[in-house]
């Protein structure tokens, strides 16, 4: 679930329906700098067009005369043309710097994605790679959207993209004692990945909203093991999500869990602020850096607490031969979640606690262990993840295939791991992701406005996905607990 960076307080959506001026009114003053023989070409953001920004050139470390700043309001862009690029694939690259912490962009080439970019925090101009972009031979325009705003953009450059790789996967689950059906589970998505891709839906009741919509059922269930918490469960929280998971076992559907876990102890509960939200950093005072560094503390034992109370009920589906695709401290880079409020050495601390909490003491070998960032800082090791996600929400309507953050997450990996969006708002668009070799294993769209309100997804985008037939759905997902 996408929530607002604290500096901003806010999350800004921009739409990436832009008119794009002709070519030639979107002609920089300065032509870009670009290699011979097809090399690299760099245009520089201050020669574009400006909507709502300005011109800035006090930070160092800048190429050509200046860059862009002044991100602050849903509308601000910048669009950088590249002329006289031949068509084909590209690999695109973003030079930034971002001195007020993470931040996230929005980048479209011609009006499509990449979509959504996550900009770490940087105090110098540095290079990201952005994804792989489709480019035509009659004039292409980068703009550069808002978002979360408040950074600054020096350049783009586009080199002409290599033949990707073929995938080299591990295969093996990082638990040596895993479940057959884990095992096989595991080995169903190493097999499909490269050429389908698991459609996914939050919550049962939107997978209802589905079929009477769409008519199809998607082939993983999204479901939350939320007010499972004990300390929501204090305040009379109660969940069917356990049942839900085998019922959606019984129609032969694929079962991912994500835990928005509400802090042991130590929650605020103030108006704004009530024990409800508890999974949130500024509902709880609760101090993970401080329970994890004393292990004889009352904060620590109720650590362990909550992952046994969740992990009896994931035992649940274990004894009923159910694999789990497992997601747990999602977005912890983001801060917005208490267990990723003190930096990337608690939440991975805390995750890999987890790990042999619920693995060797508590006996869970049915979960496929899903880490949930790009952000290398944030990665608990190979030995703890079998699958690499991230999180996507773009514009409304931006079906772009998340191609920046796709080779972000093979490179946590060096491309031994799947790679899967944990949840999307708009889904990428199967075509392009198949363009882009955005080889996603699986996505999961979220509920409530993402899914119904028509404008993120539209009715029309909806069948086209579920209806695509590199896109796996639940009358199409086969067995995957006996896969050879």
């Amino acid at each position: 679930m996408r929530h607002p960076p604290r500096s901003t307080g806010r999350l800004i959506v921009v739409p990436l329906a832009v008119a794009l001026l002709g070519a030639t009114a979107l002609l920089p003053s300065a032509p870009p700098a670009a290699a011979a023989g097809g090399g690299p070409l760099t245009a520089e953001a201050e020669n574009g067009v400006l909507d709502g920004v300005a011109v800035g050139s006090s930070l160092p470390g800048h190429s050509g005369s200046g860059y862009v700043e002044g991100f602050d309001a849903a509308t601000d862009s910048v669009r950088i043309p590249l002329p006289d690029t031949p068509a084909g694939l590209y690999d695109l690259t973003v030079r930034y710097a971002s001195p007020n912490g993470d931040k996230h962009t929005t980048v479209d080439v011609n009006g499509a994605g990449p979509g959504d970019l996550a900009l770490p925090g940087s105090s110098g101009f540095t290079d990201l790679p952005a994804g792989r972009v489709l480019l035509d031979d009659t004039g292409n325009v980068v703009t550069v959207h808002s978002n979360w705003g408040y950074y600054a953009i020096d350049s783009v450059t586009v080199t002409p993209a290599d033949e990707r790789p073929p995938h080299r996967l591990v295969g093996a689950p990082v638990d040596p004692d895993a479940t057959p059906e884990a095992r096989s589970l595991l080995s169903y998505l190493g097999d499909h990945y490269g050429t389908d891709t698991l459609s996914g839906q939050q919550d049962t009741a939107n997978i209802g909203w589905l079929e009477q919509n769409v008519g199809k059922a998607p082939a993983i269930a999204g479901l939350d093991l939320m007010d499972y918490s004990p300390s929501r469960q204090e305040h009379g929280a109660t969940s069917q999500e356990v049942e839900h998971a085998l019922d959606w076992d019984a129609r032969g559907g694929i079962t991912s869990f994500v835990w928005h876990w509400n802090a042991p102890s130590h929650l605020v509960d103030q108006p704004g602020k009530e024990w409800w939200r508890g999974f949130y950093t500024d509902a709880t005072t609760f101090d993970l850096a401080a329970a994890l560094a004393d292990p004889q503390s009352d904060d620590y034992r109720l650590l362990l607490r909550d992952i046994d109370a969740i992990s009896a009920r994931l035992a649940v589906l274990q004894d009923a031969g159910v694999p789990v695709l497992w997601r747990p401290l999602h977005e912890a880079e983001g801060g917005w979640f208490w267990w990723g409020a003190k930096g990337p050495g608690p939440a991975k601390e805390l995750y890999r606690l987890m790990y042999d909490r619920m693995v060797r003491h508590n006996g869970l070998h049915h979960l496929i262990w899903v880490w949930n960032s790009v952000d290398p800082a944030w990665y608990p090791g190979d030995d703890v993840v079998d699958v690499v996600s991230a999180d996507s929400y773009p514009a409304a309507g931006d079906h772009g295939p998340v191609s920046g953050t796709y080779d972000r997450l093979l490179s946590l990996t060096g491309d031994t791991k799947p790679a899967a969006l944990g949840e999307v708002g708009a889904i990428p668009d199967p075509a392009l992701m198949r363009a882009y070799r955005s080889d996603w294993s699986w996505f999961v769209t979220w509920g409530g406005d993402y899914l119904t309100d028509g404008v993120h997804n539209a009715p029309d985008f909806l069948k086209k996905v579920y209806d695509d037939p590199h896109v796996i759905t639940l009358d199409t997902v086969g067995d995957f607990k006996h896969h050879s």
